[in-house]
């Protein structure tokens, strides 16, 4: 009944503020600033460094936003979000955009109003126990106690598991991703369930990663990517194109290290398209036409923000997979930029 009553009053609160932001790139602008919703901290994607500063594979999608926009990736406010506060901050415009692994589901994009404006992760649901507990299987956790965050997919997604496969299983629920390695780690749940990438984050940033098993089971689908507020279709446009902008340049070729010369050497049409040399494409969204450019400037195109983060020379380790390039077995796939 709470939750009912939440979703309700956050429906209602997006529908009134539809109008009210439908312009946030003249707010962004007018700001001086780009507002992004992030994570709490989850190691790898979104958390701050020892100096304080975030750093990750979602945040370095706000800076190349901020780039594209206000052509300075610094010019960003990190707004730290859990899984209960992420959408009433960005519906009610304390953030611009969200980009803090939130799944794409039917419920948050039609009845919250918001915009998934694409997918920059394609992961599911798994969990995570210590070795000492002798198990192989999420199907073996009968009568377990599992950390949960509350707020989230994970919280549903789990009690269809247990209730599919006849075992039980006692919550312990958790308010952000930090909290329930904290809990999981002294030893308050026996198991940890969140995304299977959450996971191998966590994991890395435990004492003795290796004492610690990532069971095989997946159990849901969850495209994660940023979010948006419905009734701003150029804004959602802007924040949908920088990301393609990034995946579009892996898939030509475009580095940080090599993009100047790419500028200055290429023939390929799309490329001119995508570093502003042909075609006002920046015109079309109240941008110039250096916006692409100067978004995969900041830290490379997506395979190399995957793999300075995430990728398999990480302590997370993760493989490509499905967020490989479709032309290499995965689901990444850029629309034409024409």
């Amino acid at each position: 009944m709470k939750k009912s009553v939440f979703f309700g009053a956050l429906a209602a609160t997006t529908v009134l503020a539809g109008s009210a932001f439908a312009a946030t790139l003249d707010d962004v602008k007018a700001r001086g600033e780009l507002i992004c919703g992030v994570n709490v901290g989850l190691t790898g994607f979104g958390a701050p460094d020892a100096t304080g500063a975030y750093v990750g594979f979602d945040v370095d999608l706000c800076k190349a936003v901020a780039a594209a926009v206000l052509g300075d990736a610094a010019k960003v406010k990190y707004v730290p979000t859990t899984g209960e506060t992420r959408f009433t901050a960005l519906a009610s415009g304390e953030v611009d955009v969200l980009i803090r692994n939130s799944t794409w589901t039917f419920s948050r994009d039609t009845d919250l109003k918001f915009d998934f404006v694409a997918v920059n992760y394609y992961d599911g649901q798994g969990f995570m126990v210590k070795k000492e507990l002798g198990v192989s299987s999420a199907k073996e956790l009968d009568g377990a106690t599992v950390c949960i965050q509350t707020g989230t997919t994970t919280e549903l997604n789990l009690a269809d598991f247990f209730k599919s496969n006849n075992i039980s299983y006692t919550p312990v629920t958790v308010g952000d991703d930090s909290e329930a390695l904290r809990q999981y780690d002294a030893g308050a749940c026996d198991a940890y369930t969140t995304d299977a990438s959450g996971l191998a984050a966590s994991r890395a940033s435990l004492a003795n990663p290796a004492d610690n098993i990532i069971l095989p089971e997946i159990i849901s689908k969850e495209p994660l990517g940023p979010v948006v507020r419905h009734g701003d279709n150029n804004w959602g446009d802007i924040v949908r194109w920088t990301y393609y902008a990034l995946l579009t340049a892996e898939e030509k070729g475009v580095t940080k290290a090599n993009i100047d010369q790419v500028a200055s050497s290429t023939n390929d049409p799309e490329v001119k398209r995508l570093l502003g040399l042909e075609g006002d494409m920046g015109a079309m969204m109240g941008l110039d036409k250096d916006w692409s450019k100067r978004a995969i400037a900041v830290s490379g195109n997506y395979g190399e923000i995957f793999e300075a983060h995430i990728g398999t020379s990480t302590p997370i380790g993760l493989a490509r997979g499905l967020n490989a390039l479709w032309t290499q077995g995965g689901l990444q796939y850029a629309p034409p930029i024409r």
